[in-house]
């Protein structure tokens, strides 16, 4: 690699975490950096860390989809926020985030199992939250999104340097206890 950009840094990382949860007999993810886009790159990281943060925080998005549905949208808010913190340095590479797009991506992957109807409610309730937090002043929520900034940050470090401080596993548990801060704020 000639210069390895931030858009490298997020397809590498990609590749990594497609690699490391193949399964046995799934067919091996491609090598060429360039098969994995960084927006793309960065909407399946969001996942990863929601999906993250769900396991560690011993949540359960199938029973709340019939007890607390609303919940579903605080996920598809959660892993919003860590895309956006994770596209807004694509900006300084002439990369414009696809939010807008990448939302219903986010969705799709996260609740793979819902209905179209479903899937619309979560991605607009998702929304409507995405803006009340990013644009909130309070202190709190200002502070929030900073800690969230950090973690996403920290994560691609962590899986993208072999000479990070910390492994990407010692973050899980961060993204835990921020999306059940979520969870309580919206429940």
């Amino acid at each position: 690699m000639s210069e390895f950009t931030y858009a490298k840094r997020l397809s590498l990382m990609h590749a990594l975490l497609l690699s490391e949860l193949r399964r046995e007999n799934d067919p091996q993810p491609s090598t060429d950096l360039n098969d994995y886009p960084s927006v793309d790159a960065a909407s399946y990281i969001a996942c990863f860390v929601t999906f993250q943060g769900i396991r560690e925080s011993g949540r359960s998005p199938a029973d709340e989809r019939h007890d607390q549905f609303d919940m579903l949208s605080v996920y598809q808010l959660f892993a919003l926020l860590s895309y956006a913190f994770l596209s807004m340095p694509l900006q300084q590479e002439r990369v414009a985030p696809e939010i807008d797009q990448q939302q219903y991506v986010i969705a799709k992957t996260l609740f793979a199992e819902l209905t179209d109807e479903e899937l619309v409610d979560v991605i607009e309730s998702g929304q409507r939250k995405f803006n009340l937090i990013s644009q909130a002043d309070a202190e709190h929520w200002q502070q929030y999104r900073q800690d969230l900034e950090k973690a996403v940050i920290a994560f691609v470090v962590a899986s993208t340097d072999d000479e990070a401080p910390y492994n990407k596993e010692e973050l899980y548990p961060v993204f835990a206890t921020l999306l059940s801060m979520l969870c309580e704020a919206f429940s």
